[in-house]
């Protein structure tokens, strides 16, 4: 089954939807973090409490070395939680992950911007890999269609990562590259919202309590 992931650091966000859909854990990035004040210490035993213990983490490192990114990893990797390290596909961060996966570390590589640049990820060994599809569609490239070049070039070729999209503003991109056939995605929870949300949806069941208390009044239907 599809891995599901909530992009975000919002406690209260995590256990809306988790208490409707099966969240497999969050996707963080520096930024999130920044943005939420909120740092790993806090972050992780509230989001454990929500989903469980079984909860996947993905955390980014922020070292700008090789050698700085690995050893960030480690100490990232030893915390008592499932944790995938993320690790920007640049070249230093390539080089890092061979590292990394030598020493056994579950990685993800972000800010993926073409199929080419996730290709060379996965021989790297990153397990998961995260192209940035609103960002790609921002720049005036498709970002569904990189998706679906990388899914294509990981199956011709027999490598094991997993896609797990990121970046999307609206459902239609969410949907696109759900049909590629992606292992896993994360969603922003305004974009989670958009699709559990449809304007028909709540006028069709008002009208079918409408007609239900008209011939039966406050029977359940257990009851009539």
């Amino acid at each position: 089954m599809i891995e599901l992931y909530l992009d975000t650091a919002d406690v209260g966000q995590v256990a809306r939807f988790n208490a409707c859909l099966p969240v497999q854990g969050i996707t963080t990035n520096p930024s999130i973090l920044a943005k939420a004040d909120v740092g790993l210490s806090q972050l992780l035993p509230a989001v454990s409490a929500v989903i469980g213990p079984y909860a996947r983490f993905h955390i980014q490192v922020v070292s700008q070395t090789v050698d700085g990114m690995v050893e960030e990893a480690a100490r990232i990797h030893d915390l008592p939680y499932d944790v995938v390290v993320k690790v920007p596909a640049t070249e230093t961060g390539l080089a890092a992950i061979r590292k990394m996966k030598a020493d056994n570390i579950p990685v993800l590589a972000t800010a993926i911007y073409s199929a080419q640049q996730g290709f060379l990820a996965a021989l790297c060994g990153a397990d998961y890999l995260a192209p940035y599809v609103n960002r790609i569609d921002a720049m005036g490239a498709d970002g569904a269609g990189a998706v679906a070049d990388l899914q294509l070039l990981l199956d011709r070729h027999g490598l094991a990562s997993k896609i797990l999209p990121a970046s999307f503003k609206n459902t239609q991109q969410v949907v696109d590259v759900l049909k590629v056939g992606v292992a896993a995605i994360t969603l922003p929870v305004d974009v989670a919202a958009q699709m559990l949300a449809h304007p028909a949806v709540q006028p069709a069941v008002d009208r079918f309590t409408q007609d239900w208390q008209v011939v039966f009044g406050d029977k359940l239907p257990f009851e009539s």
